[in-house]
């Protein structure tokens, strides 16, 4: 019983490389029954390449037959009845039996693991810094793409070499010193530590940077992740700003202070400057040693003004410097006053203060020009932050996009063998109770692949990959037809208030995903108010000028149509305020949010070519705005979805070339079409099924191509078959469909597209409707 509870595949061989016993899940993963295995060499079920040597290595291992845990580190396959083969872990250990020695092997299929670490090199090369993975001996494992291009090596150039290779000159000697302290006790170090760090590059030239390092357990033992970013131009911005700092501080303005009689009380570097006299030989001196003779009683009259409350600004005048030469200035004088206008000047000994803060005319213009310039680098620093944020948005599109295509193909192959496997279950056993179980087991991989689905869809509208369908609309009719819905999703304990104008301007938008934006919102209030709370949608007219187009700069001047939703819950910090736009970025508990839902309003407002943003402060609420282009075309009723029949498939009989790269799915359509009465061809990528094509006959109806395949795309490759077949019709297939759609995410004219993953009746469906509506 415990050999057939195991839930890894167990074989038993005996000395001479019989196999012995097997267990039930052997007969699962190799395909074999038990009666085909036991009493047949081992090697029937080695890969065909390692047949030859396999006897020799189990003569090895019984000389010295020590249990071998799985995981030891060695690339191990087995292989299936059908012929195929998989990556293995492999334990080994000795029993005794009546028998003799017998060997008990337990075998794991990792093929999911190693599609894992696939996945999770692509990750690596992807990633913006350069990352260097190092052994405990120093030695360089691994690199990405991004460190080859920093250092200037090529990959093959830098693994198994030390990671001394790019540490500059001055502290390659003591780098190995640095490297075993910190294997003493890795715990992780951020970029941005506040060290002058520096790396090499192959041609001799360094340059600083930030490292973080990261130590990483693996079947090796410890891998040192370091990931390297180049900060040559902060530095350099860094500089600048010091230099700027440096100009201010040397700059010719002077600036003192004196009592309401006169006395000066404070002389700055610039004061110095202007009129030769040091601080400490001019403090507690009269200001009437700078006075020509004949403005000493001007400016008494001025001194008096002052104490009377009174401000003076740009006044032009002349002061006496050190030497006895005159220099002509222009001053801004007053009083130091309290709340109630009380002049209080500075609480010192000598009373009152006055500030004076004086300038040599000559260098006002130029002062002038360094104020405009210092705000013309503010607004421009501005800029580029919501730049960046923008960028780093769709970075994260872009991965986004490509994760959801890959899980499309998995899934459209996962969904519809489930399906298969259900079919042939009820015909051949019927409404058997004894396999009501396995049918249970079967509907939750389907729902779980389900609900997979629409994490994709999720990926994909954040990334603007999404197929939309936009429409002339009223975005007030999308508010009011969704609202019953959204009163049922917040609960009684919310009040919702919408304010809806009857002057809004139409817009041009998809309104299924307007009404997803509106149910995330207000999903996310819902949380955010757990005692209850007031959640308000509102929208407006609006228009952009060139003033105040600046706070959306991914927008232009032009009438825009704004949605606000409000609600009254416990707000976001500003530190978590700018990342909830972002994948898989949530606030909420494990297990109780994807993280998706607001880069999904994101992405849809985004694609049609809005600008959304969110406003929020703890205790105070979070508001969100988007704002989405007005169209000058009249809207029309927004039409509910016609429900699709289940139309019964008849044979079709037609020509059908099926191009697909992932073989599991370019399958699962074939199993569909030919068991659907369609003649069937199949081809892997571009130049297989022109090859395919060429050898066809005289007709092919119907290509039926993914949009994405190395090498030649999907409409490269359309275009190349209509030279020879005018009148073939086009059905592409994608989860991932940019390189068809038109502009904001809709489909270029004459395209017809079945999104993955699909089911059989979906694509049955789809071939009808384009066969159906251009017969060749």
């Amino acid at each position: 019983m415990l050999l057939e509870a195991a839930p890894d595949a167990i074989v038993g061989v005996g000395p001479d490389g019989t196999i012995a016993l097997a267990n039930a899940q052997a007969e699962r993963l190799f395909g074999y029954q038990r009666d085909e295995l036991v009493g047949q060499p081992i090697e029937l079920l080695v890969p065909e390449q390692a047949r030859a040597v396999h006897p020799g290595h189990r003569r090895r291992y019984l000389a010295d037959a020590r249990p071998r845990p799985m995981g030891a580190g060695m690339q191990l396959a087995g292989r299936r009845h059908d012929g195929t083969q998989f990556p293995a872990e492999i334990s080994l250990s000795v029993v005794q039996s009546d028998r003799g020695p017998l060997v008990v092997a337990a075998v794991r299929d990792v093929s999911d693991r190693v599609r894992a670490e696939a996945k999770f090199r692509g990750l690596l090369e992807a990633a913006p810094d350069a990352t260097v993975g190092v052994g405990p001996d120093g030695v360089i494992a691994l690199v990405n793409a991004q460190a080859e291009r920093l250092f200037g090596y090529r990959r093959d150039e830098l693994v198994g070499q030390t990671i001394e290779l790019l540490v500059p000159d001055a502290v390659r000697e003591r780098h190995p010193g640095h490297r075993t302290r910190y294997l003493t006790d890795p715990a992780h170090r951020p970029m941005g530590g506040g060290m002058a760090l520096a790396a090499r590059r192959r041609d001799g030239t360094e340059f600083p940077c930030e490292i973080s390092l990261s130590a990483i357990d693996t079947e090796d033992g410890v891998l040192v992740s370091a990931a390297v970013r180049d900060v040559t131009e902060r530095q350099r911005a860094a500089e600048a700003v010091n230099r700027l700092a440096s100009i201010v501080q040397s700059s010719h303005d002077a600036i003192m202070g004196k009592t309401l009689d006169g006395v000066i009380t404070s002389w700055n570097p610039g004061a110095e400057r202007l009129y030769g006299y040091f601080a400490q030989e001019i403090i507690g001196r009269h200001v009437g040693v700078l006075y020509p003779p004949d403005q000493q009683a001007v400016e008494r009259d001025i001194l008096a003004q002052i104490a009377a409350g009174k401000r003076v600004e740009q006044y032009r005048t002349h002061r006496v410097r050190k030497d006895g030469t005159s220099v002509t200035v222009s001053l801004n004088m007053s009083p130091i006053v309290d709340a109630t206008g009380q002049i209080v000047g500075v609480d010192t000994e000598d009373g009152p203060v006055v500030s004076a803060a004086i300038r040599d005319v000559t260098d006002r213009l130029e002062l002038q020009a360094e104020r405009e310039r210092l705000k013309s680098q503010a607004e421009r620093e501005r800029l580029e932050a919501q730049l960046h944020q923008a960028q780093r948005l769709e970075s994260l599109g872009q991965l986004a996009g490509g994760v959801a295509h890959d899980f499309n193909n998995l899934l459209a192959v996962m969904l519809n063998y489930t399906t298969f496997i259900a079919e042939e279950i009820d015909d051949a056993h019927g409404a058997d109770p004894a396999w009501q179980a396995v049918r249970h087991d079967i509907a939750q991989v389907r729902r779980a692949g389900e609900r997979a689905t629409e994490l994709t869809h999720q990926l994909l509208a954040f990334g603007r990959r999404e197929v939309v369908r936009p429409q002339v609309l009223n975005l007030n009719t999308v508010v009011a037809e969704v609202e019953a819905l959204l009163r049922r999703t917040i609960g009684e304990h919310i009040q919702l208030h919408t304010t809806l104008p009857d002057d809004l301007w139409p817009v041009l938008a998809d309104p299924g995903q307007l009404e997803q934006v509106l149910v995330n919102l207000a999903v996310n209030a819902r949380d955010a108010m757990p005692d209850g709370g007031t959640l308000s949608i509102c929208t407006a007219n609006h228009t952009l000028d060139e003033t105040t187009a600046a706070a959306a700069p991914d927008l232009g001047t032009g009438r825009y149509v704004k949605l606000r939703v409000a609600d009254t819950g416990t707000g976001i910090p500003p530190e978590v305020a700018e990342h909830v736009f972002e994948p898989f970025f949530t606030t909420k508990p494990k297990g109780e949010g994807s993280g998706l839902g607001l880069a999904t309003v994101y992405g849809i407002i985004t694609q049609a070519g809005g600008h959304a943003r969110i406003a929020s402060s703890p205790g105070a609420g979070t508001a969100f705005t988007a704002l989405l282009p007005a169209t000058a075309e009249p809207a029309a009723p927004v039409a509910a979805a016609p429900a699709t029949p289940a139309a019964a498939h008849h044979p079709g009989g037609e020509a059908v070339l099926i191009v697909e790269d992932e073989e599991a799915l370019r399958e699962v359509a074939r199993r569909i079409l030919s068991r659907n009465g369609y003649h069937v061809l199949t081809a892997a990528s571009g130049t297989e099924a022109l090859k395919a094509a060429e050898h066809a006959g005289s007709h092919l109806d119907l290509l039926l191509t993914d949009v994405i395949m190395p090498g030649m795309l999907g409409k490269e490759l359309a275009a190349k078959i209509r030279d020879r077949y005018p009148d073939i019709q086009v059905l592409y297939m994608s989860g991932y469909a940019q390189p068809v759609l038109a502009s904001q995410g809709t489909l270029d004219p004459g395209v017809t597209l079945v999104e993955k993953p699909f089911s059989e009746t979906t694509l049955l469906d789809r071939i009808r409707e384009v066969l159906d509506t251009h017969p060749s």
